[in-house]
């Protein structure tokens, strides 16, 4: 599955811890980063640069210093004409877990909402840019690939993932939505299967990302040094030499049995209804007819999770089908305050407390059930705070322009 752009593009060369990671007993605020030039690295070939995440302790969670200086990067080597491509890694066992989302809850406690909000509106923002990227980029998506970590690499033009890789979009497990830009990418998954990734916050393999086609390529973590070796030897701008690189490496991919790619139908049959209740029956329904093991696993994984953020992440997904990005990064950005402002409700910080604070792992979620979560608080979530706050502002005229 490749997007619109890379189609474009490919033309026209012929002419654990719930994806996140607690950041707390770093000094001072960890969203933000003294040595900002130290994480993320830069190697320079002689058409090429890669970024390298490099906080390995903190499975390279995502903080504004880090979003800030890629950002940084990928302007200057886009206005380059001699860098013909960009790449990104992660040092360690993650490509990258997401965001620092203790030291958001931090800041929250304190009531100071307004480095919060530079950190959603700096991270979409680069999202987005990668998005409407005007030069080939290949992310090696090797280890750890959840939230954030997904929205910094699968907006971009190649995905290479191996067999160490681990992606999720665990948000609702800890009373948040999945956000970074995954609206637009769950809901462009063949079938219902966004809705099952996004409502349960299952995991996937390297070998099922590439199945599903949120990753081009899929390669054993073993080929990773000769695939990075021979493409720093490129000289090239052009997307399908890239590929083809790629393709020279491409391992066959094997599904276990019990794989929920083997399972869409089921996953269509369930996760297709409008309402979460509708989706939990469906689900019941299968148990009671096959006494399936994984229909079980699933249901008990959505009563896991806030039920506000259940109703929401559907209907979020359900948007997405019909938007684009920028407009999916808009509407994840009002989310994202809503949940950290508590104005409907305070579950994002009690979902912190219970799975990364006290880790007593009984969350008490409010509304408690789904029964108490109203049409009213939902559109009220995927609406601005207020009328005085500002939008995430994109560059989507001047950017859109060149694509």
């Amino acid at each position: 599955m490749r997007s619109h752009k890379v189609d474009l593009l490919l033309r026209s060369c012929f002419s654990p811890i719930y994806g996140y990671r607690l950041l707390s007993s770093l000094p001072g605020n960890p969203l933000i980063d003294d040595h900002a030039d130290d994480i993320v690295l830069v190697e320079a070939k002689a058409s090429s640069r890669k970024a390298i995440l490099n906080r390995p302790s903190s499975l390279n969670a995502l903080n504004i210093s880090m979003v800030s200086r890629l950002h940084k990067l990928y302007k200057s080597w886009e206005d380059n004409p001699d860098i013909g491509f960009v790449a990104s890694k992660g040092r360690g066992r993650a490509f990258c877990a997401g965001g620092d989302i203790v030291s958001l809850y931090n800041l929250i406690s304190k009531g100071n909402l307004d480095e919060c909000k530079e950190f959603f509106s700096k991270a979409y923002g680069f999202m987005y840019f990668l998005g409407t990227y005007l030069k080939p980029h290949v992310a090696i998506l090797n280890g750890i690939t959840m939230g954030g970590g997904a929205g910094i690499s699968i907006p971009g033009m190649f995905q290479l993932a191996t067999d160490r890789t681990i992606f999720a979009t665990p948000e609702t497990l800890i009373g948040f939505h999945p956000d970074a830009g995954a609206s637009f990418y769950l809901s462009h998954l063949p079938g219902y299967l966004g809705e099952y990734l996004g409502l349960t916050g299952e995991k996937l393999s390297g070998a099922e990302l590439a199945s599903c086609g949120l990753a081009t390529h899929y390669s054993l973590f073993t080929k990773l040094p000769l695939i990075e070796e021979q493409l720093g030897n490129l000289v090239t701008d052009c997307p399908s030499v890239l590929e083809s690189s790629l393709e020279n490496h491409r391992d066959p991919i094997h599904l276990d049995q019990t794989s929920v790619i083997h399972r869409i139908e089921t996953v269509n049959r369930c996760f297709g209804h409008d309402t979460v209740e509708e989706i939990i029956e469906s689900l019941k329904n299968e148990v009671v007819k096959t006494n399936d093991a994984w229909c079980v696993s699933t249901l008990n994984k959505l009563k896991e999770a806030a039920p506000l953020s259940l109703k929401v992440a559907l209907k979020s997904i359900r948007e997405g089908r019909f938007q684009t990005l920028d407009q999916c990064l808009v509407r994840e950005y009002r989310m994202s305050l809503q949940a950290i402002t508590g104005q409907i409700s305070h579950d994002f910080s009690e979902g912190v407390r219970a799975k990364l604070i006290d880790k007593d792992f009984a969350p008490k979620w409010d509304p408690p059930s789904l029964e108490h979560v109203s049409e009213d608080m939902v559109d009220q979530y995927l609406s601005p705070i207020s009328a005085l706050e500002p939008d995430l502002e994109l560059p989507t005229k001047q950017r859109e322009a060149f694509l």
